[in-house]
């Protein structure tokens, strides 16, 4: 049982239980209200989009194994209470499993990309293990390249959902009777609208984190001389360079929700209360938490709250579905 406790940990289920539910949320709560709204009704069926589902968590899962597998000597120092490989798990029954993994993913995504006819996410679903096992055994150790390459494969996810509707509709109605259907619709355009928007949000986010995350990890990376913003340009730099992303993610909220967004803008409405309570607040404890940290642990906090900020992101498309 523990054992399989640790093989639990190493594949962060919390975090692949996280990028389940923002596919489902993605489809059920953002696309599937855009396409009812224009009388197509659902689109994907739920088999295939639990094929996307398993193809992004199993390649993900494996994207953890490897991190772990190239972070030994880093976690030993940063965190050696929670050190899994060579420990509880070999280095060779690590490498196995992410192979394993990895090439599962790649398997259910590559189906998943044949049957909507989708050369796009077919690369997705290949490159995106490449790039993880690149930026494990390289990436992640030089200035910034790391942080934005998690930063774009968080923002892979919800694209992909948008990748496949789009390609779905092509598949079935750019040619019905010799007429192209989707020519007299926007709906291609405001389901990439919308769902782009959130991985903007999820780009920006995950961004914003994982540079929190090198600042709580700094003592292993110095040891280890690799080249995270915190080690070249010190603490206070990079509290500034993350307030500012903050802050930017804050007004893009703000312009968005109540300069762009056809919704209820008064404060009674669920919109506007979510925006301020969910969104704009966490945001201010982050800065809060950021400014105030001194320790490792006081930036564990930071990046707790900046994953609440992610969530509640994610949730807002429950809002968007009850508006539309």
């Amino acid at each position: 049982m523990e054992h399989f406790r640790d093989y639990m940990t190493l594949v962060r289920c919390q975090n692949l239980l996280m990028t389940a539910i923002v596919l489902f949320v993605m489809e059920r709560w953002v696309a599937t209200p855009i396409l009812r709204a224009a009388y197509f009704g659902e689109q994907l069926p739920w088999w295939l989009l639990t094929l996307l589902i398993i193809a992004t968590v199993l390649i993900a899962a494996g994207g953890y194994v490897i991190n772990d597998y190239f972070d030994v000597k880093i976690d030993a120092i940063n965190r050696p209470d929670k050190l899994i490989v060579t420990r509880s798990v070999s280095k060779q029954q690590a490498m196995r499993l992410f192979q394993v993994l990895t090439a599962a993913g790649i398997l259910c995504g590559l189906i998943a990309a044949w049957c909507v006819r989708s050369w796009t996410l077919g690369v997705i679903f290949v490159f995106v293990p490449g790039l993880l096992w690149f930026y494990s055994a390289s990436y992640k150790r030089q200035l910034l390249i790391g942080n934005l390459i998690i930063a774009l494969i968080a923002a892979l996810s919800p694209l992909v959902i948008a990748i496949s509707n789009v390609a779905y509709l092509k598949l079935h109605y750019a040619d019905v009777n010799g007429i192209d259907v989707l020519s007299y619709t926007s709906l291609p355009h405001d389901i990439y609208l919308w769902i782009g928007g959130f991985a903007t949000f999820a780009f920006i986010g995950t961004l914003i984190r994982e540079i929190i995350k090198d600042m709580q990890d700094q003592m292993g990376d110095r040891e280890l001389e690799c080249h995270s913003l915190p080690v070249v340009l010190g603490d206070q730099p990079t509290k500034i360079i993350v307030t500012a992303l903050l802050l930017l993610m804050a007004g893009a909220i703000v312009w968005l929700a109540w300069w762009v967004i056809p919704f209820p803008q008064g404060w009674q409405s669920l919109h506007s209360r979510y925006v301020v309570l969910g969104l704009l607040i966490p945001i201010v404890c982050v800065i809060w938490q950021l400014w105030a940290a001194r320790i490792s642990s006081d930036y564990r906090t930071a990046q707790t709250v900046m994953k609440f900020v992610l969530l509640m992101g994610v949730l807002y498309s429950f809002v968007i579905n009850q508006m539309l």
